[in-house]
């Protein structure tokens, strides 16, 4: 174990009865000099389109005012902040298709696009890190050759480190322009607008037109009793034949 980490392993003991601050991974870290990873997606509530991951690594005490939770952010911050993010730090992404969700539950989904972008950018980066920030998830690596790294979760992730906050305007800017670029491929359905989330808007567009290609029919049973993903790939099977 080396020193950052056993830093880490008796502060997290101590933080186990404290509040978390703000940074409180990175601080560490970057005391000695050391990067971490911030893990966070974009687009688990969404009735249609990919799921996108993002985990970024920034160097060691550099941060940006822009680092905040995408949420609270307008689209013109967002991708001010992006271009900083690409230019300063090191970015990659896990983007899951519609049909990986249908099978697996958004819960797995998000778990494989986590560690598929956290893979390729450890796979890549100069630096590797103390400590791996996710938001939320409980990501396992024990699996991969990054096992030794620590994991850590916590909800409000964007909110508690500007690592997860990267992450998330990462994670943000890129899942809304593939859904701008998916908009006039799939007209009526006013994507470009919504993004895919389940608002009134959406769910009007798609009692109208029914659902289509690229939505999540395990999220719409519900509302609109779509076939089964079985019964779909049998009639494509039928169609082809």
């Amino acid at each position: 174990m080396t020193n950052v980490n056993k830093k880490v392993h008796v502060a997290t003991k101590k933080r186990l009865r404290v509040n978390l601050t703000k940074n409180f991974y990175e601080k560490l870290a970057w005391t000695d000099n050391h990067a971490v990873c911030g893990i966070d997606e974009v687009g688990r509530g969404c009735l249609a389109g990919p799921l996108v991951t993002a985990a970024v690594i920034l160097p060691p005490g550099k941060t940006h005012r822009l680092l905040k939770d995408s949420k609270l952010m307008t689209e013109e911050e967002r991708l001010k902040a992006s271009l900083w993010i690409a230019k300063n730090g090191w970015v990659s992404y896990g983007i899951i298709h519609h049909r990986t969700i249908d099978k697996h539950n958004i819960w797995q989904a998000t778990l494989i696009g986590m560690k598929k972008a956290l893979v390729n950018l450890l796979a890549t980066c100069p630096l590797k890190p103390a400590s791996i920030l996710v938001d939320a998830m409980p990501l396992t690596l024990l699996d991969t050759n990054f096992h030794t790294i620590p994991v850590h979760h916590f909800p409000f992730g964007e909110k508690l480190s500007t690592s997860i906050a990267a992450a998330s305007i990462m994670a943000k800017v890129k899942r809304d322009a593939l859904m701008g670029k998916l908009d006039p491929l799939f007209p009526g359905y006013l994507l470009a607008q919504h993004k895919g989330y389940a608002t009134a808007l959406h769910y009007k567009a798609v009692g109208d037109l029914n659902y289509s290609m690229i939505h999540r029919l395990s999220f719409l049973k519900k509302t609109l009793n779509p076939p089964s993903i079985d019964q779909e790939n049998h009639e494509e099977q039928q169609r082809i034949c």
